[in-house]
């Protein structure tokens, strides 16, 4: 099982350890399209503090973060699973896995990134701030920049078994599974059930739906779940205590569709 995760805006310091070692990051295929958005965002915000803000999207009060990107070649890294911080990483909680789910989490948890296209947890990276929805003046959107190189490693990444899609929108835009990988693809929405006047209705709720796909995977991984498709993705959470609906595809080679319904948001 490949799980794809989105990353967290918010991110813990950089670490004490050595400095990035582009070499050691999982996906080597991806080593060139890496080195590219690192040339041209430490350039950009070294050279114009106040360009780089506006290309980042950055508030004033979140000014300080252009310095993280100065810095990337030179200050200590941690491990990704560290880096991200934020609801659904928190739900995940990987610090206080057991060692065998620890060992779990590092060969199947894949998040997606602007700045790296997609490392593992184990990855050592330093802190930065670089959305997969920024477009630099010389490379462009990097959504359309990771496209080809995703295209040529992401199926040899996702193996013969089930790709679990938990990724926002903004980064699936680097990598869309196609053929049979599509086919054992199955992406998740949670939505919030509650009842109006009699009437059931239902709202997709930013905050929750970050901490129940935080709280599913760390399920699965202390499970020791292997479904190796998506329609014994859907037996699994149901075994583990999820309301899921399923919505097989109309025509082979296309992803899943799976809402995960909660009545309770905490």
């Amino acid at each position: 099982m490949l799980v794809l995760l989105p990353p967290s805006e918010g991110k813990a310091a950089s670490g004490r350890g050595t400095p990035l070692k582009p070499e050691s990051l999982s996906l080597p295929g991806l080593a060139a399209a890496r080195a590219a958005v690192v040339d041209e965002l430490v350039e950009l915000c070294a050279a114009d503090e106040e360009k780089a803000r506006e290309v980042l999207g950055l508030s004033e009060g979140l000014r300080g973060e252009i310095a993280k990107n100065v810095e990337l070649r030179t200050v200590g890294t941690r491990p990704a699973g560290e880096i991200y911080t934020g609801v659904l990483y928190d739900a995940l909680d990987l610090a206080s896995l057991d060692t065998a789910a620890k060992r779990r989490a590092g060969k199947s948890l894949l998040v997606f990134s602007g700045l790296w296209g997609a490392v593992r947890v184990g990855d050592r990276i330093p802190s930065y701030r670089c959305s997969m929805g920024v477009k630099l003046p010389g490379l462009g959107a990097l959504g359309a920049h990771w496209r080809d190189p995703m295209a040529e490693v992401m199926p040899e990444a996702a193996g013969d078994g089930l790709v679990l899609d938990l990724r926002s929108s903004a980064y699936t835009a680097a990598w869309r599974p196609k053929g049979e990988v599509a086919g054992r693809t199955a992406s998740v929405r949670v939505l919030h059930s509650q009842m109006v006047n009699g009437v059931e209705k239902r709202s997709v709720v930013s905050h929750f739906n970050k901490a129940t796909k935080g709280r599913m995977v760390r399920d699965l991984l202390l499970a020791d779940a292997r479904p190796k498709g998506p329609a014994e993705l859907v037996e699994t959470l149901r075994e583990l205590g999820y309301v899921v609906e399923a919505e097989a595809p109309a025509r082979a080679g296309r992803p899943w569709s799976l809402d995960v319904v909660v009545t309770e948001i905490h």
